[in-house]
């Protein structure tokens, strides 16, 4: 009897699959500095994303929840053409990036989609399309997709990230602790709210996983340590955590945002397949019962291609 019982992969699994994908595939070229004070519009990890890729520059940034007020509050500078584009970024190019290009369009905005589905609803409205290439994913794992956004503006190589996750050393009982912490490098702190997601997406309140920048970590985020909390950091930690719950991983001198999103969510889908399948047992009936796209009627696949 023939098996359609589909095979969802690990965070862990998509990351490198994603990997070795970016090291055949050519990615466009994102030249953020070409926008002069955008408005970045995401919901999720899209917004994070947009906060990556516009880290070095003025822009305005809103989600769903926050674009109509965003786009009252700021109603001058719309007015003013001081802000004349937004960028919306949306992986599917459906549910809420729809109704915001339509919004964006009323008040004069040139819209441009970032997104990796030249069929989307989205996609046929947005007046400029830069679409970028993935492999198929489990729902809300969106690794290929944020990840080839990154890589077309950092310009990494994806040989030379895998080379350096090949290198890490991983306790071997890193499956006994029941939370985890990541300190992250100043300058990449938008990665805090990235792995935050990635907590909820995949053991929602099963698991305890933080993210701080190490700014962040000297405000009061370890007063109650743990040994059953392991604390990753990325240079040396003299202050957070018991000393034998410390994960100190070295980066390469010139380590950028990509190289951090792809370790990162490396070692979460190593935590995810030291514990019990929680995403594996429940997304296929979330995907049926769970919210739908805007406007849609059918349910979401389990593996978005």
């Amino acid at each position: 009897m023939k098996n359609n019982k589909q095979k969802i992969d690990s965070l862990k699994e998509s990351l490198i699959k994603a990997l070795d994908f970016y090291e055949q595939e050519r990615l466009p070229t994102l030249n953020t500095k070409k926008f002069n004070f955008p408005l970045v519009v995401g919901s999720g990890n899209a917004i994070n994303t947009g906060k990556i890729l516009f880290n070095n520059q003025a822009a305005l940034f809103a989600t769903e929840s926050n674009l109509m007020e965003i786009i009252e509050n700021y109603k001058e500078l719309f007015k003013k053409k001081i802000i004349k584009e937004a960028i919306i970024i949306s992986a599917s190019g459906e549910k809420d990036s729809v109704w915001e290009i339509k919004e964006l369009k009323k008040i004069g905005l040139k819209t441009i989609l970032l997104s990796c589905s030249p069929q989307s609803s989205a996609s046929k409205i947005a007046d400029q399309v830069i679409i970028y290439p993935k492999i198929a994913e489990p729902y809300t794992y969106n690794i290929s997709t944020y990840l080839g956004m990154i890589l077309s503006n950092s310009q990494e190589k994806a040989q030379d990230i895998k080379n350096v996750i090949k290198k890490i050393k991983i306790p071997n009982n890193i499956s006994e602790y029941k939370a985890y912490s990541f300190i992250l490098p100043n300058n990449f702190s938008q990665l805090s709210e990235m792995i935050e997601i990635k907590r909820d997406e995949l053991f929602g309140s099963r698991l305890s996983i933080r993210a701080f920048s190490e700014g962040q970590a000297r405000h009061a985020k370890f007063v109650i340590p743990w040994e059953k909390e392991l604390v990753i950091s990325f240079k040396e930690n003299k202050y957070f955590g018991f000393k034998k719950s410390r994960l100190e991983i070295k980066l390469p001198k010139k380590a950028n945002i990509g190289l951090l999103f792809s370790l990162t969510y490396y070692i979460i889908g190593l935590i995810q397949e030291s514990k019990p399948g929680y995403f594996k047992k429940n997304i296929k009936e979330y995907c049926q019962t769970g919210p739908k796209a805007y406007g849609k009627k059918e349910a979401f696949s389990v593996i978005v291609k």
